[in-house]
């Protein structure tokens, strides 16, 4: 639908604090001549809380006019307020993204027919696919199947992106008929093998190439490749395990000379020993020289 590995973009940021749009443009396109086949834009990496709404608009729009004619761009939408996210949704459906990711409703702890409801509301204002974000680790809650069966009646809930490893939750969704995506970076291929289309990724912004490369190999039926390209990218995962999201990307991106900038608070830029341990695992990916003692 949207592609197989998808990008969760970070947003770089100016010294002064603002959001630099340039480049953010820069950086669309190169993940997109990099192994992504589409972006989502702000989404947690992209430090979406933090974002007012117009800093939103002017990144959706920024992404819908840099690649949008050769990759899907997805709009993070999804906030705990329903009336938040559908004006959200609408402002993204004018400016011709090709789909909304709704996490669930976070904080508030809403019951079943309380998140259902929500999402019904949002897909009242668009036509455009909607990818349901299930990331218990972050919002408490776990969308469990029975519960996603129900959000699948709404006929443009096409896709869920499943941050929870649980392999027969993951199996139940595919049998949902839904595009199954991975929303952690570790268990792409594990998704992948049964049935999945692929990931929203964080580190796919250091390592798309390869990670398109491990599924295109799984997909042809060659799995004892895609587990050994899956154990070299061992290192990339360490990456995120450096400090929250997106602090440890941000630090690699910008060690590469993508020129980032750092994250807004509460978040903070990594700290020297952070990004010593974010150096080494670049290294071991062979993408930066081993420094000089």
């Amino acid at each position: 639908m949207l592609g197989e590995i998808l990008t969760a973009v970070v947003t770089p940021f100016k010294a002064d604090g603002t959001v630099d749009i340039g480049r953010f443009r820069a950086l669309c396109a190169h993940l997109v001549e990099n192994g992504s086949d589409g972006l989502v834009v702000t989404g947690t990496t992209g430090e979406a809380p933090t974002l007012t709404d117009d800093e939103r608009f002017a990144l959706w729009e920024a992404a819908v006019d840099e690649v949008g004619d050769r990759a899907s761009v997805t709009a993070g939408t999804g906030t705990y307020s329903t009336a938040h996210s559908v004006h959200l949704t609408e402002k993204a459906h004018e400016l011709g993204v090709d789909a909304m990711l709704v996490v669930t409703p976070y904080y508030n702890k809403p019951p079943v027919r309380g998140i259902v409801a929500h999402f019904r509301a949002i897909a009242e204002v668009t036509d455009r696919p909607i990818v349901v974000y299930n990331i218990p680790g972050r919002v408490v809650l776990n969308l469990e199947p029975e519960t996603i069966a129900e959000l699948a009646e709404i006929p443009t809930v096409k896709a869920v992106k499943q941050a929870n490893a649980d392999l027969e939750q993951a199996r139940q969704i595919v049998e949902l008929g839904l595009d199954l995506y991975a929303g952690d970076d570790d268990i792409v291929l594990p998704f992948v093998e049964l049935g999945g289309i692929g990931g929203i990724c964080v580190h796919t912004h250091v390592v798309g190439p390869q990670v398109k490369e491990m599924v295109t190999l799984a997909r042809a039926g060659d799995l004892e490749a895609a587990r050994a390209l899956d154990r070299e990218l061992a290192p990339s995962i360490e990456i995120l395990k450096v400090a929250p999201n997106p602090i440890a990307i941000k630090a690699a991106l910008n060690l590469l000379g993508h020129e980032v900038g750092g994250c807004r608070l509460p978040l903070v830029e990594a700290s020297p020993e952070e990004r010593e341990a974010v150096r080494g695992c670049l290294e071991r990916l062979g993408l930066l020289q081993p420094a000089h003692a």
